[in-house]
């Protein structure tokens, strides 16, 4: 007997479309409105959007949810009226064909359900061999494959399965939140803050005048430590920017990383001139934004925080303005400490993570740790999240890039703002986020950074002996450690691109790139050198010049 998660997606396919037949499909000029109305009659999550002229012609794809954030983006930013918005083409807000992630007729439910899962979809367009979209295939539609149309419907399915749970009582109510999560909640009444450090190191061969290929390349000089020469760049901005309502301002944190492409070296180009326009730009819209203060742009509608994804669209039209050759990666984060949000747009290799403690009991979603016994074990540091990274194919990143000629920017390599991986993570006091170039993930894995990162908490005090209950009362005595957090989160960062320097040269144990090439059938052994940068977040519940006993404000 075949194993659901081993069907193949035709016969998925098949099944569906054997029961019901809907073409999934709106013309690129339709209105929302009747993208909503062919949604709802149709009973779908997605549509194939199609050319006006040539209605064979996939251009894009629109999604439920994807109306939903047109309506809530229009109704709560736009001076348009009700009618207005509704009569909005589809076209403007799909996502276009270039972008679409698609499955194969022979994946299996399995593959798509990870690709679904790992993207954030809902729906999956399935291409074939010919380029053609032979539909859509859905969570739903895989869960009900292989079911019986006697298990859907009757009197007799309906007494076993459905019977017993339709209607609530008049007293239902919902549960308190769990014990674990009390704590936290309760904190949230109050803003986060975080201390922040960055470090930096050049490729380890690398001089004013180029760039050696190993050591024999380099000569015999001391190893690159000069900032100046790395192609990575960075910014850093805590800045005052107005909230929704415009009433009053509160404090924000930026942060970002850019790496050069080396390889423009070869066309006697800097590559450091780009990445580092690129950030300076980033710095400047924020710094600009912030001197605007809260600017009306309607009656009752005020300037919004900007996002970092338009912080990149606009960054890279100022440096393309400039006239300035090369290309990159971007990541741009945003730390709202009000809200405890932490907003992140990645275009390429770069990314973020995320560590967290976990409960003893409750480990979630959250990966335990197996080797240490568990009676000697009351809490986990753990990898709460670790964002998508965008690639063309192996060590071929998407990037942003200019060449002089608009034409050359919609090539397989350079991307736009709007193609990077947008997303938002729930920050929890105690968390410590870590932001870098490829050099740091390409050469250190992902939990030996959770170990430095635990091994500097329990060096300086901010977890003792892996208690995080004792560390949850020290809290609620006041007494975040935030001064002495202020003071040495620049030791993580330094252990951290150190750390990535030392594997980068190493010869007989494989990094985490060469592994990654091993498993696309290239043969590349031990470390990979190369810029790194690194930035870290230490999120605490108090400034670090707050002075213990006062109140937060």
């Amino acid at each position: 007997r075949v194993r659901l998660s081993e069907v193949k997606i035709e016969d998925v396919l098949r099944a569906k479309h054997s029961l019901r037949w809907v073409d999934p499909v709106i013309c690129q000029h339709s209105t929302i409105r009747e993208a909503i109305k062919t949604s709802i009659d149709g009973g779908l999550s997605g549509m194939m959007v199609i050319d006006q002229v040539d209605n064979k012609r996939v251009v894009g794809l629109v999604t439920s949810r994807d109306l939903l954030r047109i309506l809530r983006g229009s109704f709560k930013e736009s001076q348009l009226t009700d009618e207005q918005i509704m009569n909005q083409k589809v076209g403007e807000f799909m996502t276009p064909v270039s972008q679409v992630i698609y499955g194969k007729p022979d994946e299996t439910i399995g593959m798509c359900r990870t690709i679904m899962a790992k993207l954030g979809i809902k729906c999956l367009p399935i291409l074939s061999k010919k380029g053609r979209v032979e539909g859509l295939i859905t969570a739903k539609d895989m869960n009900m494959y292989g079911m019986d149309a006697k298990d859907r419907g009757g009197k007799k399915s309906f007494l076993k399965d459905i019977s017993g749970r339709v209607g609530l009582s008049s007293n239902t109510s919902m549960a308190e939140p769990p014990p674990y999560l009390q704590a936290h909640l309760a904190m949230e009444q109050n803003p986060l803050f975080s201390n922040i450090a960055v470090s930096e190191l050049p490729h380890p061969f690398k001089t004013h005048d180029g760039c050696g290929m190993n050591r024999r390349d380099y000569g015999p000089h001391d190893l690159a430590t000069d900032p100046e020469l790395s192609e990575d760049s960075h910014f850093v901005q805590n800045v005052k920017l107005p909230d929704e309502k415009g009433n009053k301002t509160r404090e924000v944190t930026y942060f970002g990383v850019a790496d050069g492409v080396g390889s423009w070296r070869e066309y006697g180009v800097d590559p450091r001139d780009f990445s580092h326009k690129l950030m300076e730009e980033c710095s400047n819209i924020i710094v600009e934004a912030s001197d605007q203060g809260p600017n009306k742009i309607g009656e009752d509608k005020f300037r919004r925080m900007i996002t970092p994804a338009e912080i990149i669209g606009q960054a890279y039209e100022r440096v393309k303005a400039d006239n300035i050759i090369g290309s990159s990666t971007a990541c741009v984060g945003l730390f709202d400490n009000i809200r405890h949000q932490l907003h992140f747009s990645n275009l390429g290799d770069s990314g973020i993570i995320v560590l967290r403690h976990i409960d003893s009991d409750i480990a979630g979603a959250l990966k335990r740790n197996r080797t240490t016994p568990r009676e000697r074990r009351t809490s986990d540091l753990r990898v709460a999240f670790v964002s998508q990274q965008q690639l063309v194919s192996f060590n071929h990143p998407f990037q942003l890039g200019w060449t002089g000629d608009e034409s050359d920017v919609t090539g397989a390599s350079f991307k736009n703002a709007t193609e990077s991986c947008t997303t938002s993570i729930h920050i929890r006091r105690g968390d410590i986020i870590i932001m870098a170039t490829d050099g740091l993930f390409d050469n250190v894995e992902v939990d030996d950074i959770a170990s430095m990162a635990l091994a500097w908490e329990q060096r300086h005090g901010f977890i003792r002996g892996g208690d995080i209950t004792a560390r949850e009362k020290r809290w609620a005595m006041g007494n975040s450690l935030s001064p002495i957090s202020a003071e040495f989160t620049s030791e993580l960062v330094d252990e951290l691109c150190q750390k990535a320097r030392e594997n980068s040269l190493e010869k007989m144990k494989d990094s985490p790139f060469a592994i990654l090439a091993k498993e696309n059938d290239i043969m590349y052994s031990g470390g990979m050198p190369d810029d790194c940068t690194v930035i870290a977040l230490h999120v605490v519940g108090r400034r670090a010049d707050d002075i213990l006993g006062q109140d937060n404000q």
